[in-house]
């Protein structure tokens, strides 16, 4: 892989990451900038507090937007901004 390569890889991750905060701050109507929302943040607990509904939400809103669906073994996905962008693409996993 080239550093070109590496560029452009770390390019869309970005994007896909800012896309995410962006769904995920307009279709939970949180009262925040996306911006404010780091991408290892946690989407549950001490982090952004959400809850089940809210992951209902996102699961309709992940499908609409990236074109994938998501089952109940998925849950792990929504840790983190970073997980969903690895799973919304998985060309952008680290092991890819």
């Amino acid at each position: 892989m080239t550093l070109e390569d590496l560029r452009a890889a770390a390019a869309l991750r970005q994007q896909t990451c800012a896309q995410i905060k962006k769904m995920i701050v307009s279709r939970l109507d949180l009262p925040i900038e996306p911006a404010w929302i780091t991408d290892d943040q946690p989407l549950f607990g001490r982090g952004l507090e959400l809850d089940s509904l809210d992951v209902l939400e996102l699961y309709v809103a992940i499908e609409a937007e990236f074109g994938v669906a998501l089952y109940d073994s998925d849950m792990s996905v929504f840790g983190s901004v970073s997980r969903l962008a690895d799973h919304v693409n998985p060309a952008l996993a680290p092991s890819a």
